[in-house]
């Protein structure tokens, strides 16, 4: 079955694939969203590329996304202390094989870039079975599928194959081919910071570092990437946003370490990855638990009338262990579909391209720009009229005929902004306090706005 998946070969760089981020690249600036078939598309093309959390499959594909979005691609060093860890040395991978005593390939890095674990050191020769077995890794209970496994920092290599494959191996030398090395690079990432009106700052990151798994994280990916290119285009932004494309942990690890006064600047943020799976969207809270982003999604989500599932905070999982660590608190949750490990899928070659679906991903994307827009319009105002109510009716704004009750709900949007506008409550405050759709608070606020009864705190 993982044979059939694997059609396309894997695609690895050439030795001067650092040259890519020097290079202009066409960067798309329409406003249009991208389609679902768009989202797909792209994590198709990404799905073949060998990465890890250093070498040149990151760099193909943050080039690829320059297609996309005005990335700038940063490279730190091998051996740089990022707060209490060190760049590891980089892991460049030629070719990968394992053939049985009969002559058959069990397993060929060419095939599926999960056959290798990430990061085994290079080594050649003939062992026998019993020596073989402990650097054999496979899933008992997934038989047909290839897990995903990595030896980032101890020295080590492997090969993952599906359970029953292992099964059926026969005593005997089998020939082990790994032509990998270890030297001193680079570790490589995609940032974009886009200017608002105000400083504070919107934080999105995602990690580019799994090799051929659609879901994890493929499809965050994809789905930052055309959200990226969304705001880039707009013509308006009252926040500032910035894009994270990082290696797992080590790279939001070595980006807060070198930006600890940008860091200062982010007032919400969202971590995204397992967005391309058919399950309902899961939301995990900031450390702080009550940030204006753990009400905010809650509220986006309800806006769509999207099933959404709220967890608490664990100091476990993506990148947003990294940004709540109490050093840093930022103010940053995990929006999800299903939360990683618990679909069968998961770490597996199981994790392909018919996993996920473009309309998740559409969804996903939907789900994520309507987050950005309640933060965008989330605004506190003070009332200009609070002494008793502001005759609405002379200026346009409600009913000339009593007892209708046609409009009565974008009625009473005006007046619990109106009530709720004295300097202390934002628009999000007084959805959760009225149980009335964010949008449509907005809406009375941009109403009265206009009318001049509402003056905006800046």
């Amino acid at each position: 079955m993982y044979a059939d998946r694997a059609a396309a070969r894997v695609r690895l760089c050439h030795s001067d694939c650092r040259v890519c981020t020097s290079r202009a690249t066409q960067v798309s600036t329409a406003p249009r969203p991208k389609s679902a078939d768009e989202l797909h598309g792209l994590v198709r093309r990404l799905f073949p590329i060998l990465r890890s959390i250093t070498g040149d499959g990151v760099r193909e594909t943050l080039r690829i996304l320059r297609e996309w979005v005005p990335l700038a691609i940063e490279e730190v060093r091998s051996g740089t202390p990022v707060l209490d860890w060190t760049v590891p040395p980089e892991w460049r991978a030629r070719a990968a094989h394992l053939t049985a005593p009969d002559g058959r390939r069990l397993a060929d890095l060419a095939d599926h870039t999960l056959h290798l674990v990430s990061y085994s050191v290079p080594f050649r020769g003939r062992i026998g079975l019993a020596e073989l077995r402990p650097h054999l890794h496979s899933l008992p209970e997934r038989p047909d599928h290839i897990p995903y496994r990595t030896s980032y920092y101890r020295e080590d290599w492997g090969f993952c194959l599906p359970h029953r494959v292992v099964e059926t191996l026969p005593k005997g030398d089998y020939e082990v081919v790994i032509e990998t090395e270890l030297v001193d690079g680079a570790l490589s990432y995609g940032e974009l910071a886009l200017a608002g009106e105000r400083d504070d700052e919107v934080l999105f990151s995602t990690h580019v570092c799994h090799p051929s798994l659609a879901n994890d994280n493929l499809s965050g990916v994809a789905v930052m990437a055309a959200l990226a290119a969304e705001l880039a285009a707009r013509p308006r932004r009252r926040l500032s946003y910035r894009f994270l494309f990082v290696p797992g942990t080590i790279g939001a690890i070595t980006w807060l370490a070198r930006n600890e006064a940008t860091a200062g600047r982010i007032r919400h943020g969202l971590v995204a990855a397992g967005l391309g799976d058919a399950g309902p969207f899961h939301y995990k809270r900031s450390r702080r638990g009550d940030a204006t982003i753990d009400r905010a999604v809650p509220a986006a989500l309800a806006g769509l009338d999207e099933r959404l599932v709220v967890e608490d905070f664990v100091p476990f999982g993506y990148d947003e262990r990294q940004y709540n660590s109490p050093g840093f608190a930022l103010d940053v949750g995990s929006l999800t579909r299903t939360p990683w490990g618990r679909y069968p899928e998961y770490h597996t070659s199981g994790d392909d391209l018919d996993f996920v679906s473009g309309a998740q991903l559409a969804g996903a994307l939907a789900a994520y720009r309507a987050v950005v827009d309640l933060l965008e319009g989330n605004e506190v105002f003070r009332n200009l009229s609070p002494k008793g109510e502001p005759m609405l009716g002379r200026r346009g704004l409600y009913r000339s005929l009593g007892g209708d009750e046609a409009g009565r709900e974008r009625e009473l949007a005006l007046l619990w902004v109106l009530n709720l506008s004295d300097g202390a409550h934002d628009l999000l405050a007084i959805a959760e306090r009225s149980r009335l759709p964010f949008a449509r608070l907005r809406e009375a606020a941009d109403r009265l706005l206009a009318a001049g009864l509402l003056a905006p705190i800046s």
